[in-house]
């Protein structure tokens, strides 16, 4: 038997979940059980274990004081092995027609077999077609005496309205780490195992908030003979010394594309998981930002907290990509070569300062396409000037807007120029191919076009084409700005549209 079943909470008192644990006793001392409940939560959270001490307390043949079941009886032995004929347990992702509620509900007027009650435990309830949940209505809201229903979800936003208004919700959220190690105890405890000080909560950190997970994997750790030390479970779990993020940020800082996507192809050589290795990114550029902000822990001075919030956006976003990605290292790389190639290195300091830039636009720099001229071009358009596109005022004010609404988007932009307008459609040259990909797609141009359409005040459309990025440029002074300066935006505008 694996350990999660093995070491499966048998009573109230044995919950994990606090609040849970709390809550139900609290409801069972009450002496007035709802007839229908609502368990929703995250996976791996004690919901299946929590129903089965339910239909326990309200089956149990020599319930003890308190009303906890006393695990010895009849019914409880046979709850507990899954074999009780009055405790049905469902799967709504398999049952879910109309039909199976139909079916339900004829045998739901049934007395119970042997039981105070029959139990109906329907997981993954959220699964049921509307039609399904209007048939499982009737009956939850005029349910027999002999019946008990409890739903399991882990989207309880997907059931209707009426049925969550229905039952008596008992929330299960993700498991602290403290709770997590309060499982694996029992379980250490129970296995007569060694475990080293502080090894249990490497196994909680790892777990995500799921106890079942936290359980199967110290199962695994043991399946494999791996000592509960430390140093050997946090190599196992986090290969750390495949990959040492703090390195790795220094990369970042330096701009050095090369050596970090290495780093990340060593890691990913040595068995981390590209979920894993994003996660370890994550939770180091966050612990930097802490100690920026005054928190205790490890300080790294060479990236400023405007850094360190977009680094973390962009490792955040690549982790979201990475279960749907056909090669799951690829939004970690592309994380790392939007940061590194957006711009030449520079002083970190002026990197992503947010202060809004006001800025006198000139009327002189855009040459149309002839046929533009009867399109109404707005007044920051004009057909005087020796460039081909928008001004870089107008860029400028592009960039400067685009940034607070997505820095991803706006990253991608430091690579690429405007090449030309006419009134309707903007060219736009970008100088890597997979800026190019990520701008021809969404959400960032819808972003672009309508950032870029608010602006001139009618609906413009992007094309994007690669193109050779600009040689080093000679600085144009022309741009009235306000006292705050946002100096990278401007760097940037500066070098496209240099003379």
């Amino acid at each position: 038997m694996t350990f999660y079943l093995k070491y499966r909470p048998q009573t109230l008192v044995d919950l994990d979940s606090t609040p849970v644990r709390e809550s139900l006793i609290k409801i069972v001392e009450s002496k007035s059980i709802p007839h229908a409940f609502l368990f929703s939560g995250p996976r791996g959270t004690g919901k299946t274990s929590a129903a089965r001490i339910l239909a326990k307390v309200v089956n149990c043949e020599n319930p003890p004081a308190g009303g906890e079941p006393c695990n010895e009886c009849d019914q409880c032995t046979s709850i507990t092995k899954g074999t009780n004929m009055d405790v049905i347990e469902l799967d709504a992702a398999s049952h879910r027609g109309i039909d199976d509620v139909r079916a339900l509900r004829d045998a739901v007027k049934l007395a119970p077999a042997r039981a105070k009650k029959k139990v109906y435990i329907i997981d993954e309830a959220h699964m049921l077609t509307v039609e399904a949940s209007n048939a499982l209505l009737k009956t939850l809201e005029e349910p027999p005496e002999h019946v008990m229903f409890i739903l399991a979800t882990t989207n309880p936003e997907k059931l209707i309205d009426t049925i969550r208004s229905r039952v008596t919700n008992v929330r299960f959220s993700k498991a602290t780490n403290q709770e997590l190690v309060r499982s694996l105890e029992k379980v250490v405890k129970g296995e007569k195992l060694k475990a080293e000080s502080g090894t249990l909560p490497l196994l909680a950190e790892a777990s995500d908030g799921s106890f079942r997970d936290a359980v199967k994997l110290l199962e695994q750790v043991v399946s494999e003979g791996i000592d509960l030390t430390k140093a050997r479970i946090n190599e196992y779990l986090f290969k750390k010394e495949s990959f040492d993020t703090a390195r790795f940020c220094e990369l970042l800082v330096e701009k050095k594309t090369k050596e970090a996507l290495d780093e990340i192809e060593k890691a990913i050589s040595a068995g981390i998981t590209s979920q894993q290795l994003t996660k370890n990114i994550i939770q180091t550029l966050r612990g930097f930002l802490l100690s920026n902000l005054g928190f205790e822990g490890e300080k790294f001075e060479r990236l400023k907290k405007d850094d360190l919030i977009q680094l973390v956006k962009l490792f955040t976003d690549a982790a979201r990509q990475i279960p749907g990605s056909l090669v799951e290292q690829i939004p970690l790389e592309i994380a790392v070569i939007t940061w590194c190639e957006s711009g030449e290195k520079e002083d970190t300091d002026s990197i992503n300062k947010s202060n809004e830039v006001k800025v006198d636009i000139k009327k002189e720099t855009v040459v149309p396409a002839k046929k533009s001229e009867a399109k109404g071009i707005p007044p920051e358009i004009s057909t005087n000037g020796d460039t081909n596109g928008v001004s870089q005022e107008i860029w400028l004010k592009v960039l400067s807007e685009i940034r607070p609404k997505n820095t991803s988007t706006e990253a991608l932009l430091r690579a690429a120029k405007p090449l030309s307008f006419d009134g309707a459609t903007l060219t736009l040259g970008v100088y890597y191919s997979f800026h190019k990909e990520r701008l021809e797609g969404n959400p960032h141009r819808d972003l672009l076009e309508g950032t870029i359409g608010e602006i001139l005040g009618n609906k413009v459309h992007v094309v994007c084409t690669l193109t050779d990025p600009p040689e080093k440029p000679k600085v144009s002074e022309d741009v009235v700005l306000a006292e705050n300066e946002d100096e990278d935006i401007i760097k940037v505008a500066k070098e496209i549209f240099g003379s």
